[in-house]
């Protein structure tokens, strides 16, 4: 039997140029963040060696300077870095993918240091091939910090290259690619300033860009990043203007966020970021949120939904997390235990902050709780955990436009109605219900969404012995003392006169005499009623549609003088009676829900008989 043959595969280059040119990156505008990360690589790497005594210092700024030359078809991206020998040029650049940072780091990190700490990107290998997305030659001349002979460097895309030294004098590279003919558009300067700003914003070195045209005036040159962004920065040193004017920069959005939270985490997740409440302009504003994803102050990604719960989706901003990779896949985000760690820290953080918001800061929490409730609310109902966390940040907004937190509620209505919680959907037209509780000390919440009607249900299953009714669904706490007998004849008279054999008609004496009558749906009733509407939204089936319709009873008030003077009239003006019942009735219904068109044209025609009999 022969032995075991043993090798490497070899792969050519005129395989692997079609691959890097076509399937690199995903946006060939990526090839600029590329070169230019490389270079400010390449100076960081000599601040390090300064800092060791590696290397001499001098006082020359350092700087990376990006030039477009029409005329000539190139885009350069020159660095006053470290610069690299011949030998460093055939090991780094002659050897795709091998990066250069991983033998910095090695020799010249302290144990347990890695890129990240360092500031080193370390692409240089790969990422300097994805020049070949848009040219079809690259040069490069280069000189290192060690005064070695200065190198140039020229490869086309064909995979071929030359190699031979340069009179280049100062220390650096210089990086010129000849853009080919269908990527011209890359030869125009507008396109390649939204480039630097969308990718280079932040990058840690001065990023100059000369567009080719001659300057009109002596104005100063100034950089186009800004190399010590706020979330850099502790969170006691940043001002709200410098928050405001952060987030109106990066999201274009002239409207000031809600708030912020600033996160700076060190061991063992390290990252840092700044994330903001966005302020809506009206509820049917799309809720959509953006994170934008940097690696060492390299833009990385322009939307990661992957690294944040989706009920945390409304959140804008900016994570810088450099225990990524420069370049990551929505996959690689969705099962990576770094990113999962990452993601329940944001969640705290903005637990954390909700929390502190509503203990120090109420007053103007309760001005941001209406643009925030709905998001909080659906995260709490989604993450028991979350819930957990800000259970004592969740306010009630009250019909009268307080705001309690649960707690405070539930203290206050241990006297008149423990452990519940009375809730209107809709204020104006449950406004006489909500004023019988009004007169009995009884605070009413305002649930006037489909997604508050369901939190109900967490509240109830999270905290022990809670119920929340709707005002219109329990009525016991607006009666008087003592039971009240059942009036048969009275309670046929208004089943007769609404029309509806299947109504319930019932007899309770209210403390306010002043309502005759209201209509009765059970809480669980109510609620099937809004699983219903939010499976017609669902569908796009109409209300008319569905034949589902809550179950009603109608409760006459013993204390109220009408009915009263109705029941009297049962034997002796039974016509009238009928009238006024069904009157009544109508107005109950009118108080609980709207009338269809049917019901509205019966009832004026009604209103308009009681008023001609009243007028004779």
């Amino acid at each position: 039997m022969p032995e075991k043959e043993k090798g490497g595969i070899s792969v050519n280059t005129e395989n692997i140029f079609p691959v890097i040119k076509k399937w690199l990156y995903s946006e060939k505008d990526i090839f600029l963040r590329e070169i230019v990360s490389n270079a400010t690589d390449a100076v960081t790497k000599l601040k390090r060696l300064q800092s060791l005594n590696e290397a001499e210092t001098d006082e020359k700024p350092f700087r990376v300077d990006v030039r477009l030359d029409k005329t000539a078809g190139t885009v350069t991206v020159e660095d006053n870095g470290i610069g690299m020998t011949a030998e460093e040029v055939k090991k780094y650049i002659c050897s795709i993918a091998l990066s250069g940072a991983v033998d910095f780091i090695e020799k010249y990190e302290s144990s347990g240091d890695d890129a990240a700490k360092s500031g080193i990107i370390g692409h240089f290998g790969l990422g300097f091939y994805s020049a070949f997305m848009v040219s079809d030659t690259v040069e490069v001349f280069t000189r290192s910090y060690t005064g070695a002979p200065a190198v140039h460097f020229t490869c086309t895309s064909d995979g071929d290259y030359e190699m031979e030294e340069d009179d280049r004098q100062g220390r650096g590279t210089e990086v010129v690619l000849h853009i080919t003919d269908d990527e011209r558009a890359y030869l125009d300067a507008g396109k390649l300033r939204g480039m630097l700003d969308k990718y280079c914003a932040f990058m840690p070195v001065e990023i100059y860009f000369d567009d080719g045209e001659e300057k009109k005036n002596d104005a100063p040159e100034k950089p186009v990043n800004d190399t010590a962004p706020l979330w850099q920065k502790p969170a006691a040193d940043c001002t709200d203007e410098e928050y405001r004017a952060f987030y109106q920069k990066v999201f274009r959005d002239y409207r000031e966020p809600l708030f912020q939270i600033h996160i700076n985490a060190d061991y063992p997740l390290n990252f840092k970021g700044i994330l903001y409440f966005p302020r809506r302009a009206n509820d049917y504003e799309p809720i959509d949120g953006q994170i934008k994803l940097y690696y060492n102050q390299v833009f990385v990604a322009d939307d990661i939904k992957e690294i944040i719960p989706d009920y945390l989706l409304m959140l804008k901003g900016v994570l810088d997390c450099p225990d990524l990779p420069l370049n990551v896949s929505r996959s690689y985000l969705q099962t990576n235990t770094y990113v999962s760690k990452v993601s329940a820290h944001i969640v705290k953080k903005v637990a954390d902050k909700l929390c502190s918001l509503c203990k120090n800061e109420r007053e103007r929490y309760e001005k941001v709780w209406g643009d925030i409730k709905t998001f909080v609310e659906y995260a709490a109902m989604r993450d028991e955990k979350f819930y957990d966390k800000v259970k004592e940040a969740l306010l009630l907004r009250l019909t009268d436009g307080r705001c309690l937190t649960v707690d405070e509620y539930l203290e206050k209505a241990k006297e008149k109605h423990e452990n519940k919680i009375y809730y209107a959907t809709d204020p104006a037209l449950q406004a006489q219900y909500i004023e019988l509780y009004k007169a009995e000390g009884i605070d009413v919440v305002l649930f006037d969404s489909l997604l508050e009607t369901q939190f109900t249900g967490v509240l109830e299953t999270r905290r022990e012995g809670l119920k929340c009714l709707s005002v219109d669904a329990d009525v016991s706490a607006l009666k008087g003392e003592g039971e009240t007998a059942e009036n048969a004849a009275l309670c046929e008279l208004f089943k007769a006169a609404a029309g509806n054999d299947k109504l319930t008609v019932k007899t309770d004496a209210f403390k306010d005499g002043s309502v005759p009558a209201v209509l009765n749906v059970s809480e669980e009733g109510r609620r099937m009623e809004d699983m219903m509407k939010m499976y017609r939204l669902s569908t796009g089936k109409d209300e008319e549609s569905d034949p589902f319709a809550p179950e009603a009873t109608l409760i006459l008030n013993a204390a109220s003088p009408l009915i009263g003077k109705i029941g009297g009239m049962i034997e002796t003006d039974r016509p009238r009676a009928e009238k006024l019942a069904a009157h009544v009735y109508q107005l109950a219904v009118l108080a609980h829900r709207r009338f269809s068109a049917e019901e509205m044209q019966k009832f004026l025609g009604d209103s308009y008989s009681l008023l001609s009999e009243l007028a004779d």
